[in-house]
């Protein structure tokens, strides 16, 4: 079964263009080392939660956007072996070492997620 990894990032609103270039970037790498797929989504609809929400999560500012993203792997080991050439290139002197990230990095969830079902028609 699939292996996911799970990213929830506040983005600057003005820098959405340049966070796509980003993202593209990144993930031609993430679909030559291996993953199925990369789904950037922009947030349109993320409504403010009674308890916790996907702002508060990211700590996102008034100027900001949400984005919900993941990389889908065939399985983990896949996963790992394409996270491990990620983090060279992001590495000093690697191809990323010097990419501007568009958002505060600090404030970025993720996460790594067995798949345990998919729905598709």
């Amino acid at each position: 079964m699939a292996y996911i990894d799970g990213f929830v990032i506040a983005v600057p609103t003005a820098n959405k263009q340049k966070y796509i270039d980003m993202a593209r970037a990144v993930g031609k790498r993430f679909i030559e080392f291996g993953a199925r797929r990369l789904i950037e989504c922009w947030g349109d609809d993320v409504p403010d939660g009674k308890l916790t929400d996907f702002k508060r999560a990211v700590q996102a500012k008034d100027d900001e956007t949400v984005v919900f993203a993941w990389v889908e792997w065939p399985d983990k080991a896949a996963r790992d072996a394409g996270m491990a050439r990620m983090h060279d290139l992001m590495q000093a002197g690697g191809e990323f070492k010097d990419q501007e990230i568009p958002f505060d990095g600090k404030r970025m969830i993720f996460g790594g997620f067995e798949a345990i079902l998919t729905l598709e028609k």
